[in-house]
């Protein structure tokens, strides 16, 4: 225990009993980490079950001047759960109750704790879906979705978390209780807070319930396995796809490495020559779906495709989506250190993007794995580094960085921005921007103790 937090550690105790706090170190350790695989030791690790010990932990921590990392089940890659110094961590994951659901508004107002595979489950048995789906889906947690505004391969049709939050209750760095949006799908009186929280990584407001905006589920769907003899050709393919009226209810991309890694776990059956795979997913109704799917396995062709695919049978879905969900954890095995930017280009940029890559690749000798949301752009580039490449790879990532800001692109797309970019948004956004993001900041949180050291670089 450190001596100068004693006070403040036996004040928490009157807000929590003994089994929502953590005060010993062995019990903290494991909150200090996130997918980053970064780790930052807590002095405490609070469990609130309402709003009101969400309002008394940060208005104790006010007086105590205690930093507050806020978290749901720690799958970011970003480091944003990672606490700085002489923080605590406010772990939500016992506010995991569904509130409500309502199907004659679509809305579903829950907890932050509650997983996304709860929600969609929760919501199927009405007929609906909440559309961000991450890769982590079965795991990760509604207030981390809406912290990050992690949105899944469904955002190229449906949107992601900003697009499908109406409202939120949440508690400012002032402990101050606020309340944003409607339970309305229109709504215009004020400025729209819901979408200026929703992303901004747990540094302006502590989210302590959400009102979701469902979507009625699709009465069919069909998927489409498309190979091609380049990554090239699958990357003008997705500009072709995206160019078209139909619009996929998810379009996904792998290189050949990435299909490498996978292949034989979710036993897809790929020709020898391919060295790119998209996975196509149409919905919509029954009756109109098969020429729908017609239309876009069409554009998918070009020179240098191989073949086009309709999966046929459940398990040929299953295994293509498996493929998709083994990636990432495949990765952490090839390299002691996965660098993973999740970038973001324009559709129509992808292919001049994946074949700058690879000369990077050979540029600085670090394979680097390519996949992701093609349909939106956002293709998730991963750095394969060997310990001894550490300060070679951070010179490679600056150049990633640059190539995509470029191509018109985005340093992120869903994996935010934590510590692990942020003293790269100088890139994307000017001094004029960040000064205002930074004035914002200071009307919720004017103590700076809502996860100080995110998003913006610290000055030394």
């Amino acid at each position: 225990m450190i001596k100068d937090n004693a006070a403040f550690l036996l004040k928490l105790e009157d807000i929590f009993d003994s089994d929502y706090l953590f005060i010993d170190p062995a019990e903290c350790w494991n909150y200090g980490y996130d997918n980053s695989r970064r780790h930052r030791e807590p002095i405490a690790v609070v469990f609130p079950r309402t709003h009101q010990e969400i309002v008394d932990t940060v208005k104790l921590c006010l007086q105590h001047h205690v930093a507050i990392t806020a978290r749901g089940a720690g799958t970011g890659t970003t480091g944003a759960s990672v606490p700085p110094e002489n923080a605590i961590v406010l772990s939500t994951e016992k506010m995991d109750n569904i509130i409500s659901v309502d199907p004659d508004n679509r809305v579903m107002v829950v907890e932050p704790g509650v997983s996304n595979l709860a929600v969609q489950q929760a919501a199927a048995e009405h007929g609906f879906f909440w559309p961000p789906d991450p890769t982590s889906s079965g795991i990760c947690t509604i207030g981390g979705n809406l912290a990050y505004n992690s949105a899944g391969p469904r955002a190229v049709k449906y949107g992601t978390p900003r697009e499908n939050t109406l409202g939120l209750t949440c508690v400012t760095g002032k402990g101050e209780t606020l309340k944003t949006g409607a339970y309305t799908t229109k709504s215009v009186v004020g400025y729209d807070l819901t979408r200026l929280i929703i992303g901004s990584e747990g540094t302006l407001a502590i989210i302590s319930q959400a009102t979701l905006k469902l979507t009625p589920l699709a009465e069919a769907k069909s998927t489409l396995q498309a190979t091609y003899t380049s990554v090239n050709s699958a990357a003008k393919a997705v500009a072709h796809i995206m160019a078209q009226p139909i619009t996929p209810c998810a379009l996904e991309f792998m290189d050949d490495m990435a299909i490498s890694l996978v292949q034989e776990k979710a036993q897809l059956e790929l020709p020898k020559q391919a060295k790119a795979l998209l996975m196509i997913e149409i919905d919509g109704h029954q009756y109109g779906l098969e020429e729908m799917t017609k239309k876009v396995a069409e554009s998918a062709t070009n020179e240098g495709t191989i073949d086009v695919k309709i999966a046929t049978s459940p398990q040929q879905i299953k295994q293509l989506w498996q493929a998709r969900k083994a990636l990432s954890p495949s990765l952490r095995k090839v390299a002691p250190k996965k660098i993973n930017e999740d970038v973001v280009v324009p559709v129509s940029n992808i292919p001049i993007l994946i074949s700058e890559l690879q000369v990077l690749s050979k540029k600085y000798n670090i394979p680097i794995v390519n996949f992701g949301h093609a349909g939106n752009g956002n293709i998730h580039v991963n750095l394969l580094v060997q310990m001894d490449q550490i300060e070679l790879a951070k010179t490679c990532l600056a150049d990633v960085f640059s190539l995509v800001i470029s191509l018109k692109g985005s340093l992120s797309g869903e994996h935010g921005i934590g510590l692990e970019k942020r003293d790269y948004i100088n890139l994307e956004l000017d001094s004029v921007a960040i000064a205002l993001m930074q004035n914002i900041k200071a009307q919720f949180d004017p103590y700076h103790l809502l996860n100080p050291d995110k998003v913006f670089p610290v000055i030394q």
